[in-house]
């Protein structure tokens, strides 16, 4: 499923127009951002947490070369699907 075809089935369960859908569901994918941009945890009771881990520096290889390179630190978006959730998708 793309965005759009999330947008649809999200404008037809709840019974708006795909524009408005549209609006809320950029929305909320912003306001979800912006707080993992800040550092912030997101909580999704029954769905899931948003949160941001820090990947330290370390050493890779080039496949094709064999070469080391070293591959900075970063900092990358992860989720964490919640228990009802994954009870759900066991089904």
């Amino acid at each position: 499923m793309n965005k759009a075809e999330l947008i649809a089935a999200v404008a037809e369960k709840a019974g708006f127009s795909k524009k408005d859908t549209e609006k809320v569901i950029n929305a909320t994918f912003n306001a979800i951002t912006d707080e993992l941009v800040a550092g912030e945890k997101i909580s999704l009771v029954g769905f899931g947490s948003f949160d941001v881990k820090y990947r330290g520096e370390r050493i890779g290889r080039n496949p094709k070369t064999k070469e080391e390179i070293k591959i900075p630190a970063s900092r990358v978006p992860q989720f964490k699907a919640g228990k009802a959730l994954k009870e759900i998708v066991a089904k």
